[in-house]
């Protein structure tokens, strides 16, 4: 049989990637930007950039358009977008050091911890840190619709005005998930405000049954959120003193935690 010679196929590993040339040029400006502390030219980021100067105009009305870049007085400085990109670094730090902090919890206290937070009027669940030995809470019902019956629900609705409280629960009726499970809306509400915020919230089995939890307000500014902790029901005699150690801890972390 004849062999087809010097005909070779390129694999996954030789192939380049593609590259947009345009969205280089735009980094290599916005690189170039840093070079100068009190502002640049178009033409001496041009210079600095190595782009001529016609298709630096075009890229710096675009980066200037966008936000990523602001003209002052002929020169060009950082624009907001590039803060705000450094301020996600910021938080993708802050929240690795919340993650390492509630690790650090769950080993100390024994328990499943949580991080919440109320959030365009809905409660939502930032992150867990559970283990082998302390395993989270299945949510077998929407703890959005649940608030009523969870400890993290109950501490974060008990932040919110009662006007607040009120436009949650006509939106997420309360309902009865187990026999524990307070389900009529008066009386959720008497609950609520009768909550106080240096104490812990505590619910055993009203969202699940052989499940204990206890939450504790975390209150900075206008930000409404809570860490909480959840045992089983055969460790229910550890919850008061687990929560009072969390509350402890809690006092003691950083307001950049909940930015």
């Amino acid at each position: 049989m004849d062999q087809i010679v010097g005909r070779t196929t390129p694999t996954r590993k030789d192939r380049q990637p593609t590259l947009i040339a345009s969205v280089q040029r735009a980094l290599r400006l916005l690189e170039a930007v840093g070079g100068f502390l009190q502002g640049a030219t178009a033409k001496q980021l041009a210079r600095a950039a190595g782009l001529p100067l016609g298709t630096t105009y075009h890229l710096l009305r675009t980066l200037t358009h966008e936000g990523y870049l602001r003209r002052a007085d002929g020169r060009f400085f950082y624009g907001e977008s590039v803060d705000g990109i450094g301020r996600a670094d910021d938080r993708q730090s802050e929240r690795h050091d919340l993650r390492v902090r509630m690790e650090q919890l769950r080993d100390e206290l024994g328990a499943a911890v949580y991080f919440a937070r109320y959030q365009d009027g809905e409660v939502t669940v930032v992150d867990t840190a559970a283990g082998a030995g302390q395993p989270a809470v299945e949510p077998w019902a929407d703890f959005r619709a649940t608030a009523h019956a969870h400890a993290i629900g109950q501490c974060l609705l008990a932040q919110l005005p009662d006007e607040a409280r009120r436009d949650h629960l006509a939106r997420h009726p309360p309902v009865g998930l187990t026999p524990s499970t307070l389900s009529d809306e008066s009386t959720v509400l008497r609950r609520l405000a009768a909550l106080r915020p240096t104490v812990p919230v505590l619910e055993q089995q009203e969202y699940a049954l052989g499940t204990v939890c206890a939450a504790v307000p975390i209150t900075v500014g206008s930000v409404v959120a809570t860490m909480a902790i959840s045992l089983p029901v055969e460790q229910a005699g550890r919850l008061v003193a687990a929560a009072a150690q969390l509350r402890r801890s809690v006092g003691a972390m950083t307001a950049s935690f909940v930015r």
